[in-house]
């Protein structure tokens, strides 16, 4: 007996070794950064069983072999039709200024995105506003609704919103509403669903989360954009979901979330038309892109284009990612970053403290508490880091800062749905505004001040005492940032 007993653990530790070693060439091999890589090592050989178990789960992009080849097939028509807009009067590289101009260069070469002008922009940031503002649009809405969400959660002015797309289904108005599955579960199971497919509302789950699958297809993978299109006419996009911050978390000790949302009335609305289209087609398989807009911008709308940049599966790779270190990169005095989460990657933190090291005046204004306990202390790892470089590092006290947004020299902006992590810059459906327009970035960057004045400057001498057990815990952390 004893001698069986021996056999089966030798069997067992040699098909474990088998199973680690490969798995290590798996990680070795894959083409992603090296800090990524030797991370999903640690992870493995620190937990043996779990570390491999989470890399089976997470480790890789698993798009689905359905959803894999249709996004393929997806690529080349939606480039083309992007492309397009290349031709059209809204695409003037003459009135492009110095920080847009590389980045609308990086979109076009990647998929066909030029930046557009002639658009109006107006900056939402108190939720009333911007809540009664979408009612108010749809409302008004004659044959077209498109919305995509990772959150829709019930409760306050977000049921208003729903009523709302109720009515305009019942008088005829097409609406498509694209929800994540994980995120939006507790909207799936209330009423208002049966609401919406009852009066016509054409309602999918986006990435539906199936535990049978796991090996299948990555089940963290999500649908993270917020956009909001009407007639193709105004959209809408930022870092707020289809909630009312008085009803949406409220016993879990961070306050409220602070959001924005930008509301574009132009060409720009038909190209996050498309991104909406790619979205519901990814997940459905059913084409509907919206005309070309006739790009035709009147002498007395202002000419400072707009950028929209997309990222996620069978998209170019890393396009947001590349568009923010470019912007970094070509900042000449100052670069003000507001992230809920900031877990960034070897180049994103290499760009950041190459920026502070060669003079540029950085703040980064990041929420004191957080909804994530892992991200909280992977965030904290950094700040060494940076506050070496001298980047000037802010806690802000008054809720879950959810706000995403960076301005470089106080005259262009980007803003969106895209987290400092490396969850949103290389995993999720993601879009992100790149704004070369002074007004605008002016009234974002006082918003950005007034976080500051609601938040407390973390000191570097201070920083350097902190106790021991929180730099047990940022290590910690540190070695899961492939999971955050």
């Amino acid at each position: 007996m004893d001698k069986i007993y021996h056999i089966l653990t030798l069997v067992s530790i040699g098909l474990y070794w088998l199973l680690v070693a490969t798995v290590t060439f798996r990680v070795v091999f894959k083409k992603r950064a090296v800090s990524v890589s030797l991370a999903w090592l640690m992870i493995i050989y620190i937990l043996p069983v779990l570390g491999v178990f989470c890399y089976f789960l997470f480790g890789e992009l698993n798009l689905g072999r359905r959803r894999a080849e249709r996004a393929k097939q997806m690529l080349t028509s939606f480039t083309d039709w992007f492309t397009q807009l290349n031709h059209c009067q809204a695409h003037i590289t003459e009135t492009m200024g110095a920080h847009i101009y590389k980045i609308d260069q990086l979109c076009n070469h990647r998929m066909g995105i030029p930046a557009l002008s002639g658009n109006q922009l107006s900056l939402q940031y108190s939720p009333q506003q911007i809540l009664q503002s979408i009612i108010r649009d749809i409302e008004q809405a004659r044959y077209s609704i498109r919305m995509v969400f990772y959150i829709w959660h019930p409760g306050g002015l977000a049921d208003s919103v729903a009523s709302s797309l109720i009515k305009a289904a019942n008088r005829g108005v097409n609406v498509k509403l694209l929800l994540d599955s994980a995120g939006s579960n507790k909207f799936m199971k209330s009423h208002w669903y049966t609401l919406m497919v009852n009066s016509g509302v054409h309602v999918v789950q986006a990435l539906e989360v199936r535990p049978w699958r796991i090996f299948l297809r990555r089940l963290d993978l999500r649908q993270h954009r917020k956009i909001i299109v009407i007639d193709d006419s105004v959209a809408y996009t930022g870092s707020m979901n289809m909630v009312d911050p008085e009803y949406f978390k409220r016993d879990s000790g961070v306050g409220q979330w602070i959001d924005i949302m930008v509301r574009i009335v132009g060409p720009t609305v038909n190209v996050l038309a498309a991104i909406h289209s790619w979205d519901w087609e990814f997940e459905t398989g059913e084409r509907e892109l919206p005309l070309v807009p006739l790009c035709n911008p009147e002498d007395e709308l202002p000419k400072h284009p707009i950028q929209v940049v997309p990222s996620g599966p069978g998209m170019p790779e890393n396009m947001i990612s590349q568009a923010l270190i470019l912007a970094i990169h070509q900042a000449n005095h100052s670069i003000r970053i507001t992230t809920p989460y900031f877990v960034p990657s070897a180049d994103l933190l290499s760009a950041l403290k190459t920026a502070a090291q060669r003079g540029i005046h950085i703040d980064l204004i990041i929420p004191q508490k957080n909804d994530s306990l892992m991200v909280k202390w992977a965030s904290r790892s950094f700040y060494g880091d940076l506050l070496d470089a001298g980047v000037a590092i802010y806690e802000f006290y008054g809720g879950l800062l959810h706000t995403k947004s960076v301005v470089i020299d106080e005259q262009f902006c980007l803003v969106g749905t895209v987290n400092l992590d490396m969850r949103s810059l290389w995993l999720n459906f993601e879009v992100t505004l790149a704004v070369d327009d002074i007004e605008f970035t002016q009234q974002l960057y006082e918003l950005q001040q007034k976080y500051i004045q609601q938040a407390i400057k973390i000191d570097y001498q201070s920083w350097q005492m902190r106790p021991i057990y929180n730099r047990a815990l940022e290590r910690m952390y540190y070695l899961f940032n492939p999971l955050l």
